[in-house]
């Protein structure tokens, strides 16, 4: 045993470059296995509980004077904290299934319906606008219009089989939750492995991206989302003007603001043709709304986001619209994130 420490110094010398190879290429395999099972809810959440598990330990912590002389982040606050994020959505699930039913588990059905009512609209486009506009459209607005109505409809008909798909979602989404809150109040054993401690930094770089990008953007959504509720479910009715679907569009405003810049324009689009329906009047005071508040989103966007992550406009859109061709919508939500975390790990390496 007295050798022991001699040897130490010994060891092949390429360990830790291959320990952290081995550590990437686990890292990249985890995340295309989420992407390719359809698991990402989960993650986002595992993230999320995560966070907020610490971040409720440290308020918690702050509130328990003799504890926190002991240890910074006492028992007591993790306990309490890891049980709120765990049983409080929980609660809220119970409660939104028990009083809205209908909207929860039927939620496929209900855009269903949303996309075949866009489709009419724009088929009847020419009679809902006014006679001096609508002879002003082109002669081929015709088929432009029967093409995008047969998109609409095409998208409608595969939501119709998306019912199962959405509650597994749910369920991942709560599954995540569970994991991220256990996961925080679990700290690293003291005599862990090489391999260990680089897939926690590798989970740590990734977390950061997380707080940085998804973090952020859940707040811009949650603005955004706000002002809408407001905007659609007060001001429009003041105004004598009521959109159908209302609460699914809010909805919808919400999940699409989770993605940066295609989601605002998914809104601005469907928001204005469903105004549309309704009557031109609409359909101006709904487009210039969400111009407005998209326009101050924008500004946060940029603030909050890019200068966080360092990441350009065109490099957004470009893994953006990548990610879409290789992993479907999934690929929108996901591409903001994994494009942050590779850029924060070639910043530790010092290679950009």
């Amino acid at each position: 045993m007295a050798h022991a420490p001699q040897r130490s110094p010994a060891a092949p010398t390429h360990a830790p470059r291959g320990v952290a190879l081995a550590s990437y290429l686990l890292m990249a395999a985890g995340l295309l296995l989420v992407m390719w099972r359809g698991l990402l809810p989960g993650l986002l959440c595992l993230c999320l509980g995560f966070l907020l598990t610490r971040a409720f330990t440290r308020w918690f912590a702050m509130a328990w004077p003799r504890a926190r002389r002991q240890t910074s982040q006492p028992r007591g606050a993790q306990a309490l904290a890891a049980a709120l994020v765990m049983l409080v959505p929980l609660g809220v699930l119970i409660f939104g299934v028990t009083h809205s039913r209908g909207y929860i588990v039927d939620a496929p059905q209900q855009y269903r319906e949303l996309l075949d009512y866009m489709a009419r609209t724009v088929l009847e486009l020419r009679d809902k606008l006014p006679p001096d506009v609508a002879a002003h459209l082109p002669d081929g607005a015709d088929a432009i219009q029967r093409t995008i109505a047969s998109y609409l409809a095409a998208k409608a008909g595969a939501l119709a089989m998306a019912g199962r798909a959405w509650l597994s979602g749910l369920l991942y989404a709560y599954v995540g939750l569970l994991i991220g809150a256990l996961a925080a109040v679990r700290t690293l054993p003291a005599n862990s492995g090489p391999l260990a401690l680089a897939l926690a930094t590798r989970l740590r770089h990734f977390g950061e991206a997380f707080r940085q990008i998804v973090a952020a953007q859940i707040w811009i959504a949650a603005f955004n989302t706000a002002l809408t509720a407001i905007f659609l479910m007060f001001l429009m009715p003041l105004w004598g003007e009521r959109l159908p679907y209302t609460a699914a569009l809010v909805t919808l405003t919400f999940v699409a603001g989770l993605i940066p810049i295609v989601g605002n324009l998914l809104c601005n689009t469907v928001i204005t043709i469903v105004a549309l329906s309704v009557s031109p009047q609409a359909a101006a005071a709904c487009l210039g709304f969400l111009v407005l508040i998209h326009k101050a989103e924008y500004v946060i966007n940029a603030r909050v986001v890019g200068q966080r992550t360092h990441m350009a406009v065109w490099e957004l859109l470009t893994v953006m619209f990548v990610a879409e061709a290789v992993f479907g919508p999934a690929g929108l939500v996901a591409a903001p994130l994994f494009y942050a975390y590779l850029k924060k790990e070639l910043a530790a390496g010092a290679l950009v």
